[in-house]
């Protein structure tokens, strides 16, 4: 059994990002956008955060409700701020604003929940005393350093902080590094101690190879085939809470989301940026309850699907798992579609939502899916399941990226 069949079976994540920035309510990169002073901001920020509506439990139930199976905190981001009581820090969440240990409740809440367990983990921070700067453009490189005594001081500090991670909390799932520049921070042997303090961790890509699984940002770009992967993107357009972010995806844009990570034998990793008192907004937990609402009905298509072989058509996507094919309908055909993809005999097709049989005819290399309900009745996105004779194979294998649509 592979450390990564959980993973793989999962599909379907919660990311999230809080932290002393939602104070702010612009985005978590405040602190070097605008260039806010240390001092500064603690004081409208850090000090500030109270967290006082803080419930991991409700976080956890969310996540549950939206079909998700594991959840990514962001422990520390770039401003270097702390969730959890470090001992080799003072600016931690432990210390100032909230004055309690924010990732503990967190952990509880999850595990109870049955979901699995990330920490994100930025090894850049911007106010450390150590670190080149807080106010880049360009992220640091190796040159920007004031001193290799400086370095070496940084990178025992921020491997104490993740040994601290990975000693003070259970069991954890997946380190999810980010932030990690200079690029001289990118040193195997800390991955090593990962894996040696949590022997069934799993580690992005981000740190470096040897890694466990690759990333992707704000785009789904499927790793190289038998390479595990998954994309991050958000829900609106910000990470860490944005009042002004109206900018919503829709369900049906998630389902599609999901649909094409799954087409590529991928993770979606869902992000959500509380409000600093700890709630979720309104319009985020509508969405993913919305989802998960479809998933119960449909999601038989996405736990461990399979890299899939076929190549695009003109109102659908297409997934696969075991000996069947999933016709995902992002516009609707109107009682008749034709799919010329399917190089297997195909022995039944049916609704997944409602397990209602679809009359279909094969002619060579063409599958008809007959007599479809007109409108198709899931919204927003109905599947169709097709049961084929052995492994799903093409009539004729894609190559190139050079046919696509649009």
């Amino acid at each position: 059994m592979s450390r990564l069949d959980w993973f793989n079976e999962a599909r379907y994540g919660m990311f999230i990002h809080w932290g002393a920035y939602s104070v702010g309510g612009r985005g978590e990169w405040i602190a070097n956008r605008e260039r806010i002073p240390r001092d500064e901001y603690i004081r409208l920020y850090v000090n500030k955060w109270k967290a006082e509506k803080y419930d991991p439990r409700a976080w956890a139930q969310l996540a549950l409700d939206a079909g998700m199976k594991y959840v990514v905190l962001t422990t520390r981001h770039h401003d270097g701020f702390a969730l959890w009581d470090s001992k080799v820090s003072d600016f931690t969440a432990a210390k100032m604003g909230p004055k309690r240990d924010l990732l503990l409740p967190f952990v509880e809440a999850f595990r109870a929940a049955g979901l699995r367990i990330g920490f994100y983990y930025s090894p850049s921070a911007w106010y450390h005393p150590d670190y080149p700067g807080a106010y880049y453009r360009d992220w640091p490189g190796k040159n920007d350093w004031r001193d290799d005594e400086a370095r070496r001081r940084f990178i025992e500090y921020y491997r104490a902080q993740v040994r601290e991670l990975l000693t003070g909390y259970g069991m954890v799932d997946i380190l999810w590094w980010d932030g990690v520049a200079p690029d001289d921070l990118r040193l195997p042997e800390i991955n090593d101690e990962a894996r040696r303090l949590q022997p069934d961790i799993l580690v992005n890509s981000r740190l470096g190879e040897p890694c466990d699984y690759y990333n992707c940002e704000q785009a789904i770009r499927p790793a190289d085939d038998g390479k595990s992967w998954e994309a991050c993107m958000t829900l609106n357009g910000s990470w860490g809470y944005h009042a002004g972010d109206d900018g919503w995806k829709s369900p049906a844009q998630v389902i599609e989301m999901l649909v094409m990570t799954a087409q590529g034998a991928g993770n979606l990793l869902l992000n959500i940026g509380p409000r600093a008192d700890g709630t979720v907004p309104g319009r985020s937990a509508e969405i993913l309850r919305e989802v998960g609402s479809w998933l119960r009905r449909n999601g038989e298509f996405l736990p461990n699907s399979g890299r899939c072989p076929f190549s695009w058509t003109c109102s659908s996507f297409l997934t696969v798992k075991g000996n069947r094919v999933y016709v995902h309908f992002v516009q609707d055909p109107r009682g008749e579609f034709c799919l010329a993809e399917i190089h297997n005999k195909v022995l039944r097709a049916w609704i997944l939502g409602n397990g209602r049989p679809v009359d279909f005819k094969q002619e060579k290399d063409r599958l008809f899916l007959l007599n479809l309900p007109d409108p198709l009745p899931e919204k927003p996105l109905t599947t169709i399941a097709i049961e084929v004779e052995g492994n799903p194979e093409p009539v004729v294998k894609q190559t190139t990226a050079f046919f696509v649509p649009g």
